[in-house]
């Protein structure tokens, strides 16, 4: 608890930080990456540059001293030539012993180090080296010459250096001019690689919007080559009108089956409705009329709740996830028949099972399976006349394939015109307007038999009638 006149301090929320767009990302992306490669071009043209300007001056620097030595090898040590003090002058060089107690009396043009007397000597290698000469900076080569002497031969590098900072202002230019150039790439890269982007975006605020399902994507013209030339984007466009193909396929079923089954609804509502007013008159009812309308009323109950539930069922256009068995077909579909007997007295129903069907057994649910067959059962009952007889055939052939279950009746059969649409929600045939029933039971009967993975189809019976034929997978194949 807080006590009075305490303070709750309350802790602040951290701050969520917004991640800039897709495309900024993208444009800073691309131009980094176009900027950083064009920064790399320039700093490897100008290391290049510098090793070959360097490379070309020490070959002539090499040149320079195998003619002085050629010249100059027969004289002793000091001062050969002294003109590289200027720049168009060929090169100065001097001659200078292994030991510093042999030099001669004037002064060197060049300076002399130990390493020098070390080259003399034949105590260490050839070797570059930079130095002053009047306030004029000189390369050196130091190179062995004659019997303990070292030949130093020196050329003006002002040049060299000179040429080095030209080259390197004109790539800093090109550098420079490079990072805007980038950046114009990056925003164009962004703007037109995720234009597609852009208009799926825009379709589906659009959509979100209008509600409307039938805007799609505007796609680019297929490539002359295989689809795999497709980019990711347009393959992601592709999909996504696919999704939209589905969606609004999805929305008008979705509206088909409200309008159907509103007006399946309104005809035993209305009657529902007629029973319940009469009711409300029983006093002025006879008895014979009450028990009539009392039946006619629990009648069109039953019919409301099968149709409310077969809708139930429908829409979630898949069946429920319950606990398959293993179950024999054939011993639910006696007891269907069993259930149709009684149901429709007045139709014959002959059951006709084979051995090897029998011991047929399957991965189903048997609640649902069983109303499959019902399904099937009634239909047949309903379209046979008075008399008529519905033949039911459970056959196994080979021994280990598929359970084929038929159902057949002798009615006016099945008119080509409407035989494609047998499976189809509310559908109902000119013959089958005027008799009892909403259009769902051959529906749910289809869908039942591919949840389990079955195929179920509607066929012309020879002689006349319909034929509905069930391949049931047995356990052997559903494994």
């Amino acid at each position: 608890m807080t006590r009075p006149g305490s303070r709750t301090r309350v802790r602040p929320r951290p701050r969520r930080h917004r991640r800039p767009p897709l495309r900024r990302r993208l444009a800073l992306t691309a131009s980094a990456a176009v900027a950083g490669v064009a920064l790399t071009v320039c700093a490897g043209a100008y290391a290049v540059t510098v090793y070959t300007l360097n490379r070309q001056f020490d070959l002539q620097l090499t040149q320079a001293a195998t003619l002085a030595i050629q010249q100059h090898q027969q004289n002793g040590p000091g001062v050969q030539a002294g003109e590289c003090r200027y720049l168009a002058a060929p090169a100065c060089a001097q001659l200078v012993p292994a030991s510093a107690a042999d030099d001669p009396k004037e002064s060197y043009l060049l300076p002399v180090t130990g390493a020098v007397r070390q080259v003399a000597g034949r105590d260490r290698a050839p070797y570059f080296s930079t130095a002053s000469v009047a306030g004029h900076p000189v390369r050196v080569l130091t190179t062995p010459a004659g019997k303990g002497l070292a030949m130093q031969v020196a050329l003006r590098s002002d040049g060299v250096r000179r040429a080095e900072r030209q080259v390197a202002g004109l790539l800093a230019v090109i550098g420079g001019a490079g990072v805007p150039v980038a950046a114009l790439l990056g925003y164009w890269v962004s703007r037109s690689g995720l234009a597609p982007v852009a208009r799926l975006t825009s379709t589906a605020e659009r959509i979100t919007a209008t509600r409307d399902a039938g805007h799609r994507i505007e796609l680019p013209p297929a490539p002359p080559g295989p689809r795999g030339r497709e980019d990711e984007i347009t393959r992601l466009a592709v999909s996504f009108n696919t999704m939209l193909d589905a969606l609004e396929e999805s929305l008008a079923a979705q509206r088909r089956l409200v309008a159907d089954a509103s007006h399946e609804l309104r005809t035993p509502l209305t009657a529902l409705r007629a029973n319940a007013e009469i009711l409300l008159r029983a006093d002025r009812l006879t008895p014979r009329q009450r028990e009539r309308a009392t039946g006619a009323l629990g009648r069109q109950l039953r019919e409301v709740t099968n149709l409310v539930n077969d809708l139930i069922d429908l829409a979630r256009d898949e069946e429920p996830q319950l606990a398959l068995e293993v179950v024999a077909p054939t011993a639910l579909l006696e007891h269907a028949v069993a259930a149709a007997r009684d149901h429709w007295p007045h139709i014959g129903f002959v059951l006709e099972t084979t051995p090897a069907a029998s011991a047929a057994l399957t991965a189903a649910v048997p609640s649902r399976l069983t109303r499959l067959f019902s399904n099937l059962l009634d239909n047949a009952a309903k379209f046979s006349p008075a008399g008529g007889r519905v033949e039911v055939a459970a056959l196994r052939a080979p021994q280990d394939g598929p359970l084929e279950i038929t159902v057949r009746d002798h009615g006016p059969g099945i008119d080509p015109a409407d035989l494609p649409h047998v499976f189809d929600r509310f559908y109902r045939s000119r013959t089958a307007r005027a008799l009892p029933g909403s259009g769902l039971g051959l529906a749910m009967a289809r869908q039942i038999a591919h949840t389990h993975g079955a195929e179920l189809t509607a066929h012309q019976a020879p002689g006349g009638g319909a034929l509905f034929r069930l391949r049931l997978p047995t356990d052997e194949n559903s494994r």
